[in-house]
C-alpha cells in the first residue's frame, strides 16, 4: 500500500500582509543541472490584479532554505502583467511559459465578473542556459483562435526536442465575443519556437462549463499525458478531473477520459518507468486542501494507485462564500506543482494565504 510520509513544511516565500507585493501566486519548480531547486512564481498586490511580477526563489539544501534571486524582468514590470510557469528540458536548459497583458494602472483587475472573463492577452515564452540566473527576453505569439489564453501551467519540452504548450481559451471582457470554452489547445513547435501550430486535444460536455490549468508532460516511457479541470460556470457541481494521452510524439490523443477525481487546478510530474503524480487542489470534496495522487495511465483508464491529502488547509476562503468557480478571487489556496527531487523525495508547492502566513507554501514529502 502506498503512503505519503510528511519530511518538512513551510514557506518558500513569504508575503507582506499588505502592499504591491502582499500576494505570490502561480508558483512552478524544477530541479537544475547543478542540483538546486528553482521555484517561479508571481507577486500581485491582490487575486486577480493585472500587476503580476516574475520572481524566483533558489535552494541549494533540497528545499529547507531558500533565497529570494528577485524579479525576472523588473525593467518590464510597469509595461506588462506577466503569468509564466517554469519547467526543464532533457538537456538542462529552463523554460518559462505564459502569457503576458499591456498594463493600463495599478487597481486595473484582469478579471471580469460579468463575463466571467480575462483580460485579451498573448502568449509567451523564455530560456535560461545558466539554470535561471539569466533569462532571454519573453518572446510573444499569437493566439490562432477567439479569445484570451488561460494558462497557468509549464510548456513541455520532450525528449525529442518538440515544443508543446497547452492553454484553454477563454472568454475576454467582451460580452458579445463567442468562444469556445470546452476544450484544450496545444500549440506545438517543432524548430524551437520559430513557428508554430495548434491542434484540440481534449474536449469535455457540460452546458455552462470551462476547461482550465490543461497541463503537459511526458512520462520515463516516452507517452505524454495531459489533464485539466473541468469547471462549471455557474451554480452546480465540477467535474472530474478529465485526461487523454498521446504516444506518437504529440501527432495523435486518445479519446478523452476521466481521472476520477473530483479535483480542482491540478499539476503533473512523471513518477517511476510509467506513472505519474498528479497533485491537485481540493475545495469542495473530502478534507480541502492539497491532495496528491500516483497514477498509472493507458489506454484504459487513468490508473489511481493512491490518493491522499498532502497538506490540510486551515481556511478555503478568505471570506464567507462559496467555493464555485465564479468565486475564485476569493480562494486562499491553490494552484499546487510537484517536482521529484534527485533522492526520489517530492515537493509540492502552491500559493497560500492562511493564518500561519501567506505566500508560497511548501511541503516535502516521502512516497513508501
Amino acid at each position: 500500500m502506498i503512503k505519503y510520509e510528511k519530511l518538512d513544511d513551510g514557506f518558500v516565500h513569504q508575503c507582506p500582509n499588505e502592499g504591491p507585493d502582499c500576494v505570490a501566486v502561480t508558483s512552478r519548480s524544477v530541479v537544475t543541472r547543478e542540483g538546486e531547486i528553482l521555484c517561479s512564481f508571481h507577486l500581485q498586490s491582490g487575486i486577480g490584479m493585472n500587476n503580476f511580477a516574475p520572481c524566483l526563489s533558489r535552494s541549494n539544501d533540497g528545499g529547507k532554505t531558500w533565497q529570494l534571486q528577485g524579479k525576472i524582468w523588473p525593467h518590464l514590470r510597469e509595461k506588462y502583467s506577466i503569468n509564466c510557469s517554469i519547467s526543464k528540458a532533457a538537456n538542462g536548459d529552463l523554460f518559462l511559459y505564459g502569457f503576458r497583458m499591456p498594463r493600463k494602472g495599478e487597481d486595473e483587475s484582469f478579471w471580469s465578473e460579468e463575463t466571467l472573463g480575462i483580460l485579451p492577452n498573448e502568449l509567451i515564452w523564455s530560456r535560461s542556459t545558466d539554470s535561471g540566473h539569466t533569462w532571454s527576453e519573453p518572446e510573444a505569439f499569437s493566439l490562432p483562435l477567439p479569445g484570451a489564453a488561460e494558462t497557468p501551467t509549464p510548456i513541455c519540452v520532450t525528449r525529442a526536442g518538440r515544443w508543446i504548450a497547452p492553454y484553454a481559451p477563454h472568454n475576454t471582457f467582451d460580452p458579445n465575443l463567442e468562444v469556445d470554452l470546452r476544450h484544450t489547445v496545444i500549440m506545438i513547435s517543432d524548430d524551437e519556437g520559430a513557428t508554430w501550430r495548434h491542434q484540440s486535444i481534449m474536449r469535455v460536455e457540460g452546458e455552462n462549463t470551462c476547461i482550465a490549468a490543461s497541463w503537459v508532460a511526458e512520462l520515463a516511457n516516452g507517452a505524454l499525458l495531459c489533464t485539466c479541470c473541468h469547471l462549471t460556470r455557474g451554480k452546480g457541481d465540477d467535474y472530474p478531473n478529465p485526461f487523454t494521452m498521446s504516444f506518437d510524439g504529440g501527432d495523435t490523443w486518445l479519446p478523452t477520459g476521466s481521472t476520477g477525481i473530483m479535483g480542482q487546478v491540478e499539476g503533473l510530474a512523471p513518477w517511476g518507468d510509467n506513472q505519474a503524480l498528479f497533485v491537485y487542489n481540493q475545495r469542495r470534496c473530502e478534507t480541502p486542501g492539497i491532495w496528491l495522487a500516483v497514477a498509472e495511465p493507458s489506454a484504459a483508464g487513468f490508473g489511481v494507485k493512491n490518493n491522499a491529502i498532502a497538506w490540510q488547509a486551515g481556511t478555503v476562503t478568505r471570506a464567507p462564500g462559496s467555493v464555485e468557480f465564479s468565486n475564485w478571487t476569493n480562494y486562499s489556496f491553490g494552484e499546487p506543482c510537484v517536482t521529484v527531487l534527485p533522492d526520489q523525495t517530492v515537493l509540492i508547492v502552491f500559493w497560500c494565504i492562511q493564518p500561519q502566513g501567506r505566500g508560497v507554501g511548501f511541503v516535502k514529502l516521502k512516497i513508501v
